[in-house]
């Protein structure tokens, strides 16, 4: 038998707190972020990149990286970075190259196409923002931002694994 009383409170605490919004909110506005991005990318030439893409090629960073510290840095197998990897190799954006510190071992670089796709992003990025704040003003925004960097732990703001937390790359 349901108890009307309990889902009263429940439906009340909800509605007065609103507390599940937040977390939605927040994906809401990165969500937007990252579509309108990726919508931008394919129209500058880049229309094969995913999301997934964009964390790994920052956790190859310009320096390049092994198989095995971008699965760290993404917070995934090797094997589930290999299969990133080699997509983004298929699609141009790194290869493979000798490391020069160990020849046993394969580094993951960037390519001039992969590099292109990181700058042309901060460039989207950085207008998408403009145009956040054309329309909730600068205060605003700074505002959101320093809240956020308020709340998010330092060691956290910059996290790579974003992909495999939501569940695969």
């Amino acid at each position: 038998m349901v108890d009307h009383a309990e889902e009263r409170n429940v439906n009340q605490v909800v509605e007065e707190g609103k507390g599940y919004e937040l977390p939605f909110l927040l994906f809401a506005g990165f969500r937007t972020l990252i579509d309108r991005l990726h919508a931008e990318l394919a129209g500058q030439g880049h229309p094969g990149l995913r999301p997934a893409y964009g964390f790994a090629m920052q956790a190859i960073g310009p320096g390049g990286a092994t198989a095995s510290e971008i699965g760290r840095r993404l917070g995934v197998s090797k094997q589930a970075a290999g299969k990133t990897v080699d997509r983004l190799l298929d699609l141009g954006y790194a290869q493979r190259t000798d490391d020069p510190a160990d020849a046993r071992r394969k580094l993951v670089r960037l390519t001039p196409r992969g590099f292109d796709a990181l700058a042309r992003s901060a460039a989207i990025f950085d207008r998408l923002r403009a145009e956040w704040t054309d329309a909730l003003g600068a205060g605003r925004v700074g505002d959101l931002e320093n809240a956020l960097r308020t709340v998010v732990p330092p060691e956290t703001a910059y996290r790579l694994d974003a992909t495999s937390w939501l569940g695969g790359t």
